[in-house]
């Protein structure tokens, strides 16, 4: 397992990181109640880079803060803050729903800090069917007591998904919970469930536009869910028709979201790392 280390932000939080490989810098940002071992998939697959995997500010093995710091732009900054405290000038940046939000607002805010952006399943236009299915859920522990429960209830539930690796659903689960005193317990803070409300308009989709023309000029892919209920086939083909240029991997069996892989998601992110080069 790869080593987790820290650094301070400068509103004194502590946030983890994890940093392996040589080669092209990649950061890897993962969804919302999400952390860095979401990538474990996808990471052996990407012996040829250096693969940077941070936790934000209130999940997996970073510090808690106060919940209205959990923001999309304060989460860029503290990306920005970790690039600084390595020494880097630019990275590529695979961003997972949530994640590709924070590499589209920094292709806004630090442009020439980007090599370029590959989007899991989440573009410009976060579908409300999706957003109500986050508000369902966030903050609250499982009801299950056991991760093999946890498993199977996240394989009967799970929207969009079919021909799941033996297993998957157990180290899945695995990272979104802990064991508590009393059975499992969500790995954030479940302050998050404030933050998410702060903004939540049920039947409301939100709409980022201005950051994805952000990504023009910048190497770029897209993989996308073939069941997702957060990204729309409508916003994926507006996406393609504003960025012909754009990397487009539709991947079979999964919705929200692809644990990156899959087939056609690995061939769309080793022509987007090639573009990246």
């Amino acid at each position: 397992m790869t080593e987790i280390r820290y650094f301070t932000a400068k509103d004194g939080t502590r946030l983890a990181w994890r940093d392996e490989g040589a080669g092209l810098p990649v950061i890897a940002l993962a969804g919302l109640t999400r952390h860095g071992g979401d990538f474990d998939f996808v990471a052996p697959h990407l012996s040829d880079v250096r693969l940077i995997r941070p936790d934000y500010r209130g999940r997996g093995a970073s510090g808690r803060a106060d919940w209205q710091s959990y923001t999309v732009p304060q989460e860029a900054e503290d990306v920005v803050a970790l690039m600084n405290h390595l020494g880097l000038k630019r990275a590529a940046f695979l961003g997972t729903s949530r994640g590709g939000l924070i590499a589209m607002a920094l292709a806004a805010s630090v442009r020439e800090r980007v090599i370029g952006v590959c989007l899991n399943d989440v573009g410009p236009v976060v579908d409300a069917e999706g957003l109500a299915g986050i508000e369902a859920f966030i903050g609250r522990n499982p009801s299950a007591r056991t991760f093999e429960e946890a498993a199977e209830a996240r394989a009967r539930t799970a929207v969009g998904f079919s021909d799941v690796p033996e297993g998957r659903w157990l180290a899945d689960v695995k990272n979104l919970f802990v064991r508590g005193e009393d059975g499992l317990v969500v790995n954030y803070d479940p302050a998050l469930r404030e933050a998410f409300l702060a903004g939540y308009v049920p039947g409301q989709a939100v709409e980022v536009w201005p950051l994805f023309e952000a990504l023009d000029g910048l190497p770029l892919a897209l993989i996308h869910g073939a069941g997702s209920d957060l990204l729309a086939a409508a916003t994926v083909a507006e996406m393609r028709a504003r960025r012909p240029d754009m990397i487009y991997a539709r991947v079979p069996g999964r919705g929200h979201v692809p644990w990156l892989d899959e087939p056609e998601a690995l061939a769309a992110i080793r022509a987007w790392l090639e573009a990246c080069r």
